[in-house]
């Protein structure tokens, strides 16, 4: 993997993160950093997946394997939050 490849992937984790975390109700008591770095194995985790059910590469916008990431990535928030808010 290259340095852009790396980028990227921080990039898109980022956004995975914050979208994982607007598609929950409520508010999220984890920090900011903590969600990126839920939306970046989510990210990772869901092009993996993506690739295994043979979505990864399609025409256009990759829709399913996108919202494999956000449903990974909110997930990863919600679990997050719920053991995080015990402490």
């Amino acid at each position: 993997m290259e340095i852009t490849g790396i980028i990227s992937a921080l990039l898109i984790g980022i956004v995975i993160g914050a979208l994982g975390r607007l598609v929950l109700p409520g508010r999220q008591r984890i920090p900011i950093w903590l969600t990126i770095v839920i939306g970046v194995v989510a990210a990772l985790i869901g092009t993996g997946i993506a690739a295994a059910l043979g979505v990864a590469d399609t025409a256009g916008v990759d829709w399913i394997e996108l919202g494999i990431q956000v449903a990974l990535a909110a997930l990863g928030v919600s679990v997050t939050a719920g053991v995080y808010g015990r402490r």
